[in-house]
């Protein structure tokens, strides 16, 4: 197979690129190393940036997102069995939307199928070979045999385990990482949210988010041990233990529900650099990972193509590299930013394993202050609804 652009992953990332790349006139090859069901199925992050909405409606993507999607106008801090609102229009000037990413990558599936280039499923990247020459190929698995896509650049949109970023000789590139020493066990329920908004719980015994993907289901996280098994934790465990954490003064109550899925989540952050080398770039958790407290994981790839879509596009049409050049640079600029808040975020908000009176005074401090303090709040807002990509 020959092609302009080879894509390596078809989740949010890689199909968002191949969308982007077809409505311009680019030619380009999806590969992804799982089957349809899997893909439209994997349950991720649906916290939308303004700028990621705005992305997916100029693609083509937005009819039920527009339709079905939840605008969410702040969320709540509690602690110390308070509630407390940060406003975002009024402190940020924008919203932010819940639409679960796997609708995203539904939407996208079924647009590229219909209108746009190749899609395979089942195609397993096996090498990517010459990405710093002038004629990167792409050796894959599909149907049995091993077969090659050459092209004239590779983006590598294959997550945190795919082959991409090892495609970077070691020597070349930097990791920088930070492993949390708790995770998140979440749950999905089929009960209508307790709360309009995101609720963020800083308790005693640790961390717990109440989120939803629909009117009629929830997402909930609790903070647990690493190494958790969900076995260990009953449907009851898991509502009394929310219930705790999510206590008030006032008379609200968490609504119970059947649990439909569990899932225990490590913690970590993870950059590295550069998101370029030769004809590869890299994209999405390829390249960084962040906690999801802070709700950047899907926004930070979706900011990722935002650049790195008109750079290929400049290429193909004019023959310059100029945006590829500063691609990585720019993205970056990003990535660390959003990477600082989520780490601000989890470490303010999770019961510290090793931690002291002290750093428990710390946490409350810095909460005091958010919700004391206009700019302190705004500082928040600013940073989850999304700063402007560095273009």
């Amino acid at each position: 197979m020959r092609t302009t652009v080879g894509i390596v992953g078809g989740g949010p990332a890689g199909l968002l690129l191949a969308r982007m790349l077809h409505l311009a006139g680019v030619d380009c090859v999806v590969l992804e190393s799982r089957d349809r069901a899997y893909v439209e199925h994997r349950q991720r992050a649906g916290m939308l940036e303004q700028g990621t909405v705005d992305a997916l409606r100029a693609c083509g993507a937005g009819a039920r997102l527009d339709a079905e999607g939840l605008e969410h106008h702040g969320i709540e801090l509690r602690f110390e069995r308070e509630r407390h609102h940060i406003d975002f229009p009024a402190l940020a000037g924008r919203t932010v939307t819940i639409y679960a990413q796997t609708e995203i990558v539904k939407d996208l599936v079924a647009l590229q199928l219909a209108e746009g280039p190749p899609l395979l499923f089942e195609a397993e990247a096996v090498a990517i070979e010459g990405a710093d020459g002038g004629a990167p190929v792409v050796r894959f698995r599909h149907e049995g045999r091993e077969r090659t896509l050459r092209c004239d650049w590779v983006a590598g949109c294959d997550g945190f385990h795919g082959i991409s970023r090892a495609a970077v000789p070691a020597a070349l590139g930097r990791a920088y990482e930070h492993e949390f020493p708790y995770s998140w066990l979440g749950i999905l329920a089929d009960v209508a949210p307790s709360c309009e908004e995101l609720i963020y719980a800083r308790g005693e015994n640790g961390f717990a988010l109440h989120s939803m993907r629909s009117p009629s289901v929830s997402r909930l996280y609790l903070q647990v041990p690493n190494g958790t098994d969900v076995a260990d934790w009953p449907d009851e465990r898991i509502w009394d233990e929310l219930a705790a954490r999510f206590a008030t003064d006032d008379d609200w109550v968490l609504e119970r529900g059947p649990v439909t899925a569990k899932s225990v989540t490590p913690m970590r952050s993870y950059v590295h650099e550069p998101m370029r080398y030769g004809r590869l770039l890299l994209a999405g958790d390829a390249a960084h990972i962040v906690p999801p407290t802070g709700a950047k994981g899907l926004n930070l790839a979706v900011s990722d193509i935002r650049l790195l879509a008109p750079a290929l596009i400049e290429v193909h049409r004019t023959g310059s590299t100029a945006l590829l050049d500063t691609y990585s640079e720019r993205s970056q600029e990003r990535v660390w930013q959003a990477t600082r808040f989520s780490y601000d975020m989890t470490k303010m908000l999770h019961a510290q394993p090793n931690g002291d009176a002290f750093d428990r005074r710390m946490q409350l401090t810095r909460l005091r202050r958010i919700v004391a303090s206009r700019s302190a709040a705004a500082e928040l807002a600013v940073h989850y609804t999304g700063l402007p990509l560095a273009v």
